[in-house]
C-alpha cells in the first residue's frame, strides 16, 4: 500500500523532502503541482509546496513537519536517529536550526532576491534593513560552526540538509565570493555537507556566484540621481494636442530581440526542471531529445579563446561563473553548461549551450565579455555532436581535446 503522495517541485523548501523519499526508498508518489493543478488546488488551497496527502486522505503541510513524517516512515533506525536526533535534546536542536533556517534565513533571502529579479519594487531603506537582518542571522550559523562540525548534533542531521539547500540558493544569488571569504566556518561546513549521500546529486546543481545579483538598472539610475545635486529644470513645454489625423506616439519598453521570435513550443522551463531534478543520462537527456525542436532553438559549442592564459582550475571556474552572471538578461532564452577540463596551470573551458533562434549573438552579446569565446554551431543529427552535448551536460566523461582525453575538473550550468 502506498505511503502517500507528495507535491513537490524545484523550489528550495521541497528539495530535502524529495531527497528523503528517494534516499530512504519510501513508497511515496512524487507529483509536480503543475502536472495536477486542479487536484493540488483542491487539496491545498494556499498552493504552498511541499504538501502531502497521507494514506487516509488527511493533509500535511510545512516542510519541517513533512520531513519528520517522512523520516518516521523509514525502517532504518540508524538513519532516523542521525537525521531527527537520538534523544529529546538532539531533536530539539534539530528543530531549532531548521526553524531558524526556514523562518528567518529563507524568508530574508526571498525578500532580498525578489527586487533584484523584478518580482518586487526595490526600496533602498527596506533592502538595507533586510541585508542587516540576514547578516545577523548568518552570524549565528558562523558562531556555531566555528566550534562544531555540524549545526545540531555531532553528525549530519536534517538541520544540516535543509540549511544546505537554503545557503546554496544564497550562494547562487546574493552571497558572492567576498561574503563567502568572510564566513570561513559556513563555507567549511557547506563543502562538508555537500558530499553527504542524501544531497550528492543535488549539490552538483548549485552554481556559486562571484558577485551578488546587481540592482535593477532603473533603480541604479534612481540611486545615482538621489546622490547627485538636484538641478533646477526649466518649465516643461506644453505638449501640442494631436490633430484629428495624428495619433499620440506610444512609448514602448524595449524588448529583448529574442522576444520577437514569439513563444516557443519547446517547454524550456520544463526542461530546466527535468535537468535539475532527474538523473541527466537516464531521465533528463532522453526527455530533451524527444522534445527538442531545432526550428525554435539551436545548439552551440562554446570555447574560451585564451586557454593558454588560464592558471588554477578554480579561477577558471570563477571566470565561467562571472560570464554566466552577466548573461542573466538572456537566461530565459537559453540553457547550457561550460566545464573546466584539465588541471592547475594546464586547463581550458568548453561546453554546449542551447539558445532561442538560429543565431548565437542575440543571446550572448548581453555579456560584455562574450567575444572572449568562440561559437560553433552543433548538429545533433551527427552522432559526434549529439554525444558532445550529452557529455557537456552530464559531466560524466572526459573531454577530448586535440586527441587527448582530459578529465572535467569543474564547471557551471546556465539555467
Amino acid at each position: 500500500m502506498s505511503q502517500g503522495l507528495l507535491y513537490c517541485n524545484f523550489r528550495t523548501r521541497t528539495r530535502v523532502p524529495r531527497a528523503l523519499v528517494e534516499h530512504l526508498k519510501l513508497d511515496i508518489k512524487l507529483v509536480d503541482p503543475e502536472d495536477q493543478p486542479t487536484e493540488f488546488a483542491r487539496d491545498f488551497p494556499l498552493k504552498k509546496v511541499p504538501g502531502m496527502v497521507l494514506p487516509d486522505g488527511s493533509k500535511l503541510t510545512e516542510v519541517i513537519a513533512i520531513s519528520y513524517y517522512l523520516i518516521g516512515l523509514s525502517s532504518d533506525h540508524l538513519a532516523k536517529e542521525q537525521l531527527a536526533g537520538s534523544n529529546i535534546e538532539e531533536r530539539a536542536q534539530v528543530l531549532r536550526w531548521m526553524s531558524l533556517t526556514n523562518s528567518e534565513l529563507l524568508v530574508l533571502f526571498a525578500k532580498i532576491l525578489k527586487p533584484l529579479i523584478g518580482q518586487a519594487p526595490y526600496i533602498k531603506p527596506q533592502a538595507d534593513t533586510f541585508e542587516a537582518k540576514i547578516e545577523a542571522v548568518t552570524a549565528s550559523f558562523e558562531a556555531r560552526l566555528s566550534t562544531h562540525t555540524y549545526l545540531a548534533t555531532e553528525q549530519v542531521s536534517l538541520a544540516d540538509l535543509f540549511a544546505f539547500t537554503v545557503f546554496g540558493k544564497c550562494f547562487e544569488n546574493i552571497f558572492g565570493s567576498k561574503w563567502r571569504a568572510a564566513h570561513p566556518a559556513i563555507m567549511r561546513w557547506f563543502n562538508t555537507v555537500k558530499d553527504v549521500t542524501y544531497l550528492r546529486e543535488l549539490s552538483k546543481k548549485y552554481e556559486l556566484c562571484d558577485e551578488p545579483l546587481p540592482l535593477p538598472q532603473s533603480n541604479k539610475k534612481k540611486e545615482s540621481k538621489k546622490e547627485s545635486k538636484k538641478e533646477t529644470k526649466p518649465p516643461a513645454p506644453v505638449a501640442k494636442a494631436p490633430t484629428a489625423t495624428e495619433e499620440p506616439v506610444e512609448q514602448k519598453k524595449p524588448k529583448h530581440p529574442l522576444e520577437l521570435l514569439g513563444k516557443a513550443t519547446f517547454p524550456l522551463d520544463d526542461w530546466k526542471r527535468k535537468y535539475s531534478n532527474e538523473d541527466t543520462r537516464t531521465g533528463a537527456l532522453p526527455w530533451f531529445w524527444e522534445n527538442y525542436n531545432p526550428d525554435e532553438y539551436s545548439l552551440w559549442k562554446v570555447d574560451f579563446k585564451y586557454n593558454d592564459e588560464l592558471t588554477l582550475t578554480f579561477m577558471s571556474n570563477n571566470l565561467v561563473g562571472g560570464f554566466f552572471n552577466r548573461l542573466s538578461g538572456s537566461v530565459k532564452y537559453m540553457f547550457g553548461s561550460l566545464v573546466v577540463f584539465g588541471e592547475n596551470n594546464d586547463n581550458g573551458i568548453t561546453g554546449a549551450v542551447m539558445v532561442r533562434g538560429q543565431d548565437f549573438a542575440p543571446a550572448f552579446d548581453v555579456a560584455p565579455d562574450w567575444e572572449s569565446y568562440s561559437y560553433t554551431k552543433l548538429d545533433p543529427s551527427k552522432p559526434e555532436d549529439k554525444d558532445f552535448i550529452g557529455n557537456m551536460w552530464a559531466w560524466d566523461k572526459p573531454v577530448t581535446v586535440d586527441g587527448r582525453d582530459r578529465e572535467i575538473a569543474d564547471g557551471k550550468v546556465l539555467k
